[in-house]
């Protein structure tokens, strides 16, 4: 498969995740149990589907994190990784773009706010924060590092040649998105996805919000420091002694 159609294929992918994952979360808020669970199946059932589209062009990284791992573990080159992450954030900044046309043009309101207008809707774009955590960076960091860790972690196990998963890894990795989201989304709204919180941010920054943009770095660090160590956890323990 050229790289081309890889890159193509991982910027397809990451604009469907932000449209599907963090559209949703704008439409239904995460702040009752009915929109806290349709956001972290949203983000799920994205990995599911663009897993059996693109995953046979790509592999399905659409994240930053996944393709740091996958590049330490010795499943691809520096050239791609560095082409699949420019893909993957040119494909979130897609994807925020195409949220705040839809929600103006289209005078879109958030399903659950008493606030109906405009200005609400577009104020986070599904970015993340640290509200959850106290406003306490340090914590989201800590957050970020395990949550990525763990999603990581089972991405590599699932997809290693000596498992055998076969055609059920794409499933898997959807239902592990899922799980890593109920738990985070009331921390940090979960990004283990550097493009994926880039992007948002970037739009809502250009709206007139900047504090997403300003608490990025932790979106960034921590989901690459937890890619890294999953990476080193999995190669320990599928080396052969």
């Amino acid at each position: 498969m050229s790289s081309t159609k890889k890159y193509v294929a991982e910027f397809i992918g990451t604009l469907v995740l932000v449209v599907f994952g963090c559209g949703t979360a704008m439409l239904v808020g995460c702040g009752t149990p009915g929109g806290y669970a349709l956001t972290a199946l949203a983000f799920g059932l994205v990995i599911v589907a663009m897993a059996y589209s693109v995953g046979n062009v790509s592999g399905c990284h659409i994240n930053p994190a996944v393709s740091f791992g996958v590049l330490l573990s010795g499943g691809m080159s520096v050239k791609d990784f560095i082409g699949y992450i420019v893909a993957q954030c040119a494909g979130a900044l897609a994807g925020s773009g195409l949220l705040a046309w839809i929600f103006a043009a289209g005078n879109v309101t958030d399903q659950t706010s008493s606030v109906n207008d405009k200005g609400e809707i577009l104020r986070g774009f599904g970015t993340n924060g640290f509200a959850g955590v106290g406003d306490n960076p340090f914590a989201a960091l800590l957050v970020e590092i395990v949550l990525t860790c763990v999603f990581v972690f089972a991405i590599l196990g699932v997809t290693s040649k000596k498992a055998g998963h076969g055609s059920f890894g794409g499933l898997v990795i959807g239902l592990t998105l899922t799980l890593i989201h109920i738990f985070g989304i009331g921390l940090t709204g979960t990004s283990v996805n550097p493009a994926r919180s880039f992007g948002p941010a970037l739009v809502a920054a250009f709206s007139g919000n900047i504090t997403p943009l300003a608490s990025l770095w932790v979106f960034i660090v921590g989901p690459m420091i937890g890619a890294a160590v999953a990476a080193i956890a999995y190669k320990f323990l599928e080396s052969e002694d």
